[in-house]
């Protein structure tokens, strides 16, 4: 069971996020205004060894995680990637550490090709930055772009195969034709293909089997939408219409009068994911901890009851139902603190999250 981690990158200032958020703005900027919405809630969450910003605090914030990945019984991270026919986003820190070989971590590209839009205020028809995905040209550019990271030493690959992750395969009508050149384009370069991973997320259900070597499970989302049974639905639903009338109420309509709307056993999602069977090509995801009210206040959602002996009861039982085969497990994740979904350490909790993983893993 070899345990890879998604990595968020926003952990610096970039000109299209000082437009679209304001000047200066990171992921710290959501953790740090964050505020608790019912009783035992834990915010604002604070980092462990500091909020690090991942162009001037580098390569030590990359040497530092590395360490702490490979001591815990991380097998390597997963670089969200923001690829826009040719537009990069939040593409710095992935340059960086291809500039230092000396980190000692695995890694892999998960693409998040994904149009932005201001989601985070339920503002989805707002389009930010759109994704298309061109003809064979736009093709070439990419995977030339992508190819520096492919031949690193330290780039994930199964079967001479760099492994790259597609967050939302559904969406690319042209992947047939795009992937049959990215192939030949990689076995020009030594290697013999490319390990396509998919997406099964709460989101449409990709039907490219035939064309994908692989799907990760993005979790909490994909259990909620389609893991979890009729009833618990009905409870979820039920529960969060009452709040969501009592924040209606006059007297409720100020901001620090409203309580979140959306809780979820966190229960639940494990039970999903540890009773799932998973073919050989398909591979588990597992989260810590979810709570995205940093993003997006009383709208969020948190999954309730989390704690460390849960995380590391399930992983053990993944571990267990994975023992006759050579399997991934995708983290959600090393550092999504704007959705408290994360295993770094922090101030609350200190490593047991990462010692949850450690004892799993070498158990």
């Amino acid at each position: 069971m070899k345990v890879i981690a998604l990595y968020l990158p926003q952990f610096h200032s970039f000109p299209e996020n000082d437009e679209w958020w304001g000047k200066g703005y990171t992921e710290w900027t959501a953790v740090k205004r964050a505020r608790p919405l019912f009783p035992g809630h834990i915010q604002p969450l604070q980092p462990e060894d500091g909020y690090y910003d991942l162009i001037k605090d580098q390569p030590e914030t990359f040497r530092r995680q590395a360490d702490l990945a490979r001591e815990f019984g991380v097998e390597g991270f997963a670089f969200y990637q923001y690829y826009f026919r040719g537009k990069k986003l939040m593409e710095k820190p992935l340059e960086i550490l291809l500039r230092h070989p000396e980190v000692d971590i695995k890694f892999c590209l998960a693409w998040a090709n994904e149009t932005w839009t201001r989601a985070w205020y339920d503002l989805k028809e707002e389009i930010l930055m759109p994704q298309e995905y061109g003809d064979q040209s736009d093709w070439r550019e990419q995977f030339l772009y992508e190819l520096r990271f492919f031949k690193d030493e330290r780039y994930i690959k199964k079967d001479n195969k760099p492994v790259f992750m597609i967050y939302r395969s559904f969406d690319i009508a042209c992947f047939p034709e795009m992937k049959e050149k990215w192939d030949q384009w990689a076995r020009e370069q030594g290697f013999d293909g490319i390990y396509w991973i998919g997406g099964r997320t709460a989101a449409a259900q990709d039907k490219k089997n035939k064309l994908m070597d692989g799907w990760y499970y993005f979790e909490p989302g994909y259990s909620l939408k389609h893991g979890i049974s009729g009833l618990c639905k009905l409870k979820y639903n039920l529960g969060t219409l009452t709040r969501c009338i009592r924040n209606r109420f006059p007297w409720n309509r100020e901001p620090e009068r409203k309580v979140l709307e959306r809780r979820i056993p966190i229960d639940w999602i494990y039970q999903s994911i540890v009773s799932r069977e998973y073919a050989d090509n398909e591979y588990p995801g597992i989260i810590t901890e979810w709570d995205n009210t940093p993003r997006r206040s009383y709208k969020g959602l948190v999954y309730t009851g989390a704690s460390p002996e849960k995380f590391k009861l399930t992983l053990c039982k993944l571990k267990d139902k994975l023992k006759d085969r050579d399997s991934f497990v995708f983290l959600n994740a090393w550092n999504e603190w704007g959705e408290g979904a994360m295993i770094e350490p922090t101030k609350e909790k200190g490593y047991a999250y990462l010692e949850a993983l450690r004892d799993a893993v070498h158990d």
